[in-house]
């Protein structure tokens, strides 16, 4: 978060005056290094004359300004990968921008790790927003991992976090991504393919989709949800862990039309002090050298019971500690966690029972066009 606070402004140095100078320095000392090669061979009496101890000697200078030259390129070569990292490292952070830990009376915690070396943010993406709706969260899976995928995952995330506010049910969300991410797949095969002037059908593109879960946690903690091929969360609580829904997800969005009528999942209540558990698929996909999958739902029953209530900060430290563990280093897929406890104050109830979290709820979606 940016914060600008009033007031004069106090000059600041302008970097842009060191600029020469270093641009000096990178190019002088490559030729000083130069320069004094050529001299020692042109002028030097040593360097003619043909003996062994003249030929070591002529060896070890030239040793010597090599060495110097790729010492000066290599310094060269880290600074301007130290400010591509600083710039990218900034780019990404805008786009997966980091969660507050505190949203509403939720307490949230998030990671998310790339399977591309070098890159923070992959094809996976979550956000959380405060509504007048209630709180909406997102987790989604871009087909494919790295650096490739930045493009759809912002699509993505810009329709989210302008929709969450503006649409007064999932429904018109989930339209809203689909729409957006279907411009950009449009406009991301015209690029690629600039002389057709359409899309190419066989192109990579045409084959791309994402999955998304949509929630909303109203005031009440009661979950409503909506589901394109994504992983259900799990329901951390006293109780043990489960799945918060059986019902059956709709298909990703991209390849397939949104049917026509889109029904939300009832999935409960979220009490105080229970939490909520969102994640890719990397986690459950993740293979060790056997190709064992990871045990998510045994890692997170042995969390939870290890250390209860549920703190969003730990479990995610555990989980990637055990998945880390599991794969002997990174994983081969993008993975991303979010976990969510609510930390509102209990509504009193006359009889202090536990409100019913169970609902009737389809276990298929309408089927359109074949879907």
């Amino acid at each position: 978060m940016i914060r600008i606070k009033a007031g004069p402004r106090r000059p600041r140095p302008r970097p842009r005056a060191r600029r020469p100078l270093r641009r000096a320095l990178a190019l002088g000392l490559p030729t000083m290094w130069g320069a004094i090669a050529i001299t020692y061979k042109l002028t030097c009496p040593l360097a003619q004359q043909t003996g062994l101890g003249a030929r070591i000697v002529t060896s070890a200078v030239f040793f010597a300004v090599g060495t110097g030259l790729i010492v000066q390129v290599r310094r060269s070569l880290l600074r301007e990968l130290r400010q591509i990292r600083q710039i990218a490292g900034a780019a990404q952070n805008a786009l997966l921008r980091p969660l507050p830990p505190r949203l509403d009376g939720l307490n949230i915690a998030a990671a998310q790790l790339s399977a591309e070396r070098g890159a923070v943010v992959g094809g996976d993406l979550y956000e959380v927003i405060a509504t007048e709706h209630g709180v909406r969260v997102v987790m989604g899976d871009v087909r494919g991992h790295g650096i490739a995928a930045i493009g759809t995952v912002a699509a993505v995330l810009g329709s989210f976090r302008e929709a969450a506010h503006d649409e007064p049910d999932l429904e018109g969300v989930l339209r809203r991504l689909d729409r957006a991410l279907a411009r950009h797949l449009r406009e991301r095969a015209r690029a690629e393919h600039p002389a057709s002037g359409a899309p190419d059908p066989d192109s990579p593109v045409a084959e791309e989709f994402v999955t998304v879960l949509l929630l909303e946690i109203g005031a009440d903690g009661e979950l409503r949800a909506l589901n394109c091929g994504h992983p259900w969360p799990y329901l951390l609580s006293g109780g043990g862990v489960r799945s918060v829904s059986r019902a059956d997800p709709l298909p990703p969005l991209g390849p397939f039309p949104l049917p026509t009528e889109l029904p939300f999942v009832r999935c409960g209540q979220l009490l105080p002090g229970e939490a909520l558990f969102l994640y890719t698929d990397g986690a459950e996909d993740a293979r060790d050298g056997r190709g064992g999958f990871f045990p998510l739902a045994d890692v997170l029953a042995e969390v939870t019971a290890q250390h209860p209530p549920p703190v969003p900060q730990s479990i995610l430290g555990a989980v990637f500690t055990a998945l880390l563990r599991h794969t002997g280093g990174t994983p081969t897929d993008d993975v991303a966690m979010l976990v969510l406890r609510n930390d509102r104050r209990p509504a009193p109830t006359p009889s202090g029972a536990r409100p019913a979290t169970t609902h009737p709820q389809p276990t298929n979606y309408p089927q359109h066009n074949g879907v």
